[in-house]
């Protein structure tokens, strides 16, 4: 048996959720909507080349997600490399975010999808801006659940 690494990740939401979801993962991460099984629920699947890397169910009622729904997941981090570009777009699409650079750990952008999906990026600590000094840590670090 080998692990060859995480083959998708699954975001549930409601049927109308999905317009910004797909505007929101194309815009900034150039994900595109591309083939999916015919399943019983509506949903889309969001390709990073020749992989349906997210997919995207509609299984919830409009509200379910900002009102009951509690999960234990915390975030999905990205590996990347272009964290000047990436920052920038971040940045021009208008994106609230938070960013940490980690010695040996690396420089990380942390933001959030339309429905709440926090999304963490990570970068070589090589390529963190000037501005964001070695050690400095996100908010979301302090954010203690009692």
């Amino acid at each position: 048996m080998k692990l060859n690494g995480v083959h998708h990740l699954n975001i549930r939401c409601a049927v109308s959720d999905l317009p910004a979801i797909e505007k929101f993962y194309g815009e900034l991460m150039d994900l595109r909507k591309g083939d999916r099984p015919n399943f019983p629920n509506p949903g889309i699947w969001l390709w990073h080349d020749n992989h349906p890397l997210i997919h995207v169910s509609a299984r919830c009622p409009d509200g379910f997600l900002q009102e009951k729904h509690h999960g234990s997941v915390d975030h999905i981090a990205f590996g990347m490399t272009g964290a000047t570009e990436f920052r920038d777009r971040v940045q021009k699409l208008g994106l609230a975010f938070e960013a940490q650079n980690v010695p040996n750990a690396g420089f990380q952008i942390f933001l959030k999808d339309p429905i709440g999906t926090v999304l963490e990026f990570n970068f070589p600590n090589e390529e963190a801006p000037n501005d964001i000094a070695k050690g400095t840590l996100a908010n979301r670090q302090q954010d203690v659940v009692a």
